[in-house]
Formats: C-alpha cells, sequence, structure tokens
C-alpha cells in the first residue's frame, strides 16, 4: 500500500512540475478508445433544395431539360413520355420511390414538382401530415378548397402563389394532407400526373 502511495506521489508531482513547464501532465495508462472510421452510406439523402413558388432550389419553371439538369447537378432517373404525350418526370436517383419527389416536364420544360415525403417544405410552411386546420392557419386568406375529383371525403387546398407558381394540397378523408405540389397552370391541375 506505501508503494501505491508513493507512485501517486510521484505522478502527481510530475504532472505539477509539467504543468509548470508549459507542458501536459501525465496521464494514467488506459487503453486507447477504438476510432472508427466513417463510411458514407450510399442511402444518405442530400441536402434538399428550397422549395418555392418559382420553382425547387435552382430550377426554375419554364427551363428546359438540359438547364434543368445542370442546375441540378446531379444523376436524375426518369421515363419516357407515353405514346402521343410530351409530358414525363424526373427523379433524383436517391429517393427511395418515384412518388417521394418527381419534376414534371412537358413539352420539353419543366413545369411542376410533386412531393409525398415528411422530409420537404412546401412554401410557407405547410408539410405531410399536417391538419388541414394548421393549414388554414398558414395560408390565411390565400386558399381555395374543392372536393377530390376521387375520393368522395377528401379534397385539395389551392394556394395561389406570386404572379407564376400555384400550390395545390391533396387532403385524405382524416384531414391530413397526403401530399403536394407547386406548378404553373395548366400542369398544376393535372390530377393524374402526366397521365
Amino acid at each position: 500500500m506505501k508503494l501505491h502511495h508513493m507512485m501517486a506521489i510521484a505522478l502527481l508531482a510530475a504532472g505539477l512540475a509539467a504543468c509548470s513547464a508549459g507542458e501536459p501532465a501525465p496521464q494514467a495508462s488506459a487503453p486507447p478508445a477504438p476510432v472508427t472510421a466513417a463510411t458514407p452510406s450510399a442511402s444518405v439523402t442530400p441536402p434538399l433544395a428550397p422549395a418555392t413558388y418559382e420553382g425547387y432550389g435552382d430550377m426554375r419553371f419554364d427551363m428546359d431539360e438540359s438547364t434543368f439538369r445542370k442546375a441540378w447537378g446531379g444523376d436524375l432517373k426518369g421515363q419516357s413520355p407515353a405514346a402521343g404525350s410530351t409530358c414525363t418526370y424526373l427523379y433524383p436517383t436517391w429517393v427511395k420511390a418515384p412518388a417521394e419527389i418527381g419534376f414534371m416536364f412537358e413539352g420539353g420544360k419543366f413545369v411542376r414538382y410533386d412531393v409525398t415525403t415528411t422530409k420537404e417544405t412546401a412554401p410557407g410552411g405547410g408539410m405531410v401530415g399536417m391538419e388541414k386546420a394548421r393549414l388554414l392557419s398558414l395560408y390565411a386568406g390565400k386558399t381555395q378548397e374543392q372536393p377530390d375529383k376521387y375520393v368522395p371525403g377528401a379534397s385539395t387546398l389551392r394556394v395561389a402563389g406570386d404572379d407564376h407558381g400555384v400550390l395545390l394540397f391533396e387532403i385524405g378523408t382524416e384531414g391530413k394532407v397526403n401530399k403536394w405540389r407547386v406548378g404553373i397552370p395548366p400542369q398544376i391541375d393535372y390530377v393524374e400526373g402526366c397521365g
């Protein structure tokens, strides 16, 4: 026991001497903590762009597809237009399902984006899962409600933006937002998307 006390006193004295000399005090030896390298995950979603009435981030409505792709700066996947149609969607490669977010093009121009994920916030603060009463409070005096074309008891809430874009929320029978979209007329009102 005396030897243990003598070692502790010697260690303390060495620490005090080191502190007065501007050097770090010796530490009791302990096993080093394991170091793990962070491995990037392929499923990591990049930071989201701000949703606006004029477009999505740097992508503005009426941009042609090549300008849109350049502004996006990453890979996109898409589908060919149906026979006799000029309408198609492009999707970020990281989305789990095309419905999470999709960019509509018609006649070669960016005209709308559709959102079904809770990760995105609509212009003005609306989100998927939000109660209709909260939406009406956020967009007071700017909304127009209509019954859903196909689902009894469901509705759409249209929010006029500035001169260019329109925001449209789809509200389910439970009174919550199922999805929303922003676009320019007439494409904002296509109920079936490119259908």
